[in-house]
């Protein structure tokens, strides 16, 4: 375990107090240099990568394709799906049973299952509330 060192005593900062109130002078850093000396060859650069592209070079094309075009994403279309107005584990079943039968992808059967999962604790604190209240009021505490 690592414990905080005390500053030696008679140091002249305190906490928060930079050594260095001015800092850094912008644009001195390693990668800020790098970029500048860059700055005025990059349309060089791209017409070199993309001649290279062109000419068949898989990874020049890649880099560029990564850069400049986003990834596509997986989507699944909205299913509808009717649910019993019974209790929350008929419910869950009725999700099981449309998954089973390949009427609900898996990935959204799992998204509603939770979410009945989360509905499930929200009433179970709401059906606490009512009883502390129910509870509260027969013995008079407010």
């Amino acid at each position: 375990m690592t414990e905080k060192r005390k500053p030696p005593a008679g140091h002249g900062w305190k906490p928060g107090q930079s050594g260095n109130p001015r800092g850094r002078k912008p644009g001195t850093s390693e990668v800020q240099k790098l970029r500048a000396a860059i700055a005025d060859k990059v349309p060089e650069i791209l017409k070199a990568l993309l001649a290279q592209a062109l000419e068949g070079d898989v990874a020049a094309a890649r880099l560029l394709l990564e850069r400049t075009i986003p990834p596509l994403k997986a989507v699944e279309p909205a299913q509808p799906l009717t649910l019993p107005d019974g209790s929350l584990t008929e419910q869950g079943r009725a999700i099981l049973a449309a998954v089973a039968a390949a009427e609900l992808a898996p990935s959204q059967g799992a998204a509603l299952l939770g979410a009945l999962g989360t509905l499930a604790r929200v009433a179970e604190v709401d059906e606490l509330a009512a009883r502390v209240a129910a509870l509260e009021s027969k013995h008079g505490n407010p």
